[in-house]
């Protein structure tokens, strides 16, 4: 479904430009809903956090939000006063212009840490914004909010609630700096579904623990990272209450949309050019079969042997050895895709042509049997390349 956060009834949003970035791109986002909505978000759990985290956090105390002010291109992090007070006066602007309350507008930022935001810009920028948004806003929004990445990320699903036609959107943005909790990155969820303020938290918790919470690229956690979901309740369906049948559907459809949504940052990965899973089987126990997941995932040799296209299992032997996880050697199975490299511990013959028709496809699957339980995780990545290098080497300037 297109327009991603629009797309659920009573929702508008834009993207404009208004300064902050050179060149004329799109830095500015405005996400409004016509009814007020129920709320709930997650923050990074990084111990320095942007002023704008400050301020949402402060404002969706009571459950309630009615709009989303966004800025890219300048992270309003490490401002000390001046950045807290540059997030709060963009609640109070947006809300002037809606005609609502600030306590009823959140806010975020990203972009380079350590600046200042152009205030007079942005003043001007979310007037602007206001006066452009619409139901057909939400691919603007999902390019307002872009920094290194290099396509707008969104999507949107339909389910049924009785009768009733359901519709969970949402837009990301992330690329570099990926790394749980939550993954380095915006997100934003809506829903025109009719859902208590408790459960929805219940289900974005357990959502994003599945998703956003699954995914790496270079290990590096920001200050900056929050995920949003609004609920107005205008799709008309039975309210949700309970966990009943009804919950499982809302709770499948929101996974659907975190999942593909935190799949599409990992593709575009800064410099990426594989998307790689990691999948971790027959574990003794679920966290311990993620931890080793992720050793693998953000192993920096590991990641460039996928970019050379060199099939250097023991690099994934030494990544699981790192993980700090108690482990039995001569049980542990190694693959590529369905190409057995090691058994028991060791490496086994296996065709180096095949090996590199696997690792030339756009996505690589490794697969790791500890052969000691049944639990299993699954972590998703990409591969690190000289690109990487050059992004981050001179994202400042």
């Amino acid at each position: 479904m297109e327009n991603g956060i629009t797309t659920p009834r009573g929702f508008k949003a834009a993207g404009i430009s208004c300064g902050i970035k050179k060149r004329g791109k799109k830095d500015l986002a405005l996400i409004y809903s016509e009814v007020m909505t129920r709320a709930t978000a997650l923050f990074t759990t990084n111990q320095i956090k942007a002023a704008p985290l400050k301020v949402s956090a402060e404002h969706i105390k009571d459950g309630k939000a009615q709009a989303i002010v966004i800025n890219s291109g300048c992270a309003n992090a490490a401002t000390g006063k001046k950045g807290l007070k540059d997030a709060k006066e963009m609640t109070k602007i947006a809300a002037e212009e809606l005609g609502i309350e600030r306590e009823d507008v959140l806010v975020a930022s990203t972009g380079t840490i350590g600046t200042f935001l152009p205030m007079d810009k942005i003043t001007e920028g979310i007037k602007e914004a206001k006066e452009k948004l619409s139901e057909e806003g939400g691919r603007e929004a999902a390019q307002a909010i872009m920094t290194t990445d290099t396509f707008p990320k969104e999507v949107a699903v339909e389910l049924k609630i009785g009768d009733k036609r359901v519709i969970i959107g949402g837009t990301t943005k992330g690329a570099g700096m990926i790394f749980p909790h939550l993954a380095t990155m915006l997100s934003f969820i809506t829903t025109d579904a009719a859902i208590s303020g408790e459960l929805l938290k219940k289900a974005l918790k357990s959502s994003i623990a599945k998703s956003f919470n699954m995914i790496t690229v270079d290990g590096e956690e920001s200050t900056n990272d929050m995920v949003v979901i609004l609920a107005n309740g205008l799709a008309s369906s039975k309210e949700i209450v309970e966990e009943d049948e009804n919950f499982k559907k809302f709770s499948s459809g929101l996974d659907e949309v975190t999942l593909k949504l935190a799949k599409m940052i990992v593709m575009d990965g800064e410099g990426a050019s594989k998307f790689v899973e990691v999948e971790i089987r027959k574990a003794k126990d679920s966290k311990e079969a993620k931890r080793i997941a992720f050793s693998i995932a953000n192993s920096l040799l590991v990641k460039t042997a996928i970019f050379g296209e060199d099939a250097n299992w023991g690099r994934i032997m030494a990544a699981i050895g790192n993980s700090g996880v108690k482990i039995e050697e001569n049980k542990i199975d190694i693959y590529l895709g369905n190409l057995k490299l090691a058994s028991k511990g060791c490496g086994v013959k296996f065709s180096e042509e095949e090996a590199k028709k696997i690792l030339k496809e756009k996505e690589v699957k490794i697969i790791v049997d500890l052969n000691l339980g049944e639990e299993s995780a699954k972590v998703w990545t990409c591969d690190l390349t000289p690109e990487y290098v050059k992004i981050n080497a001179h994202y400042r300037t």
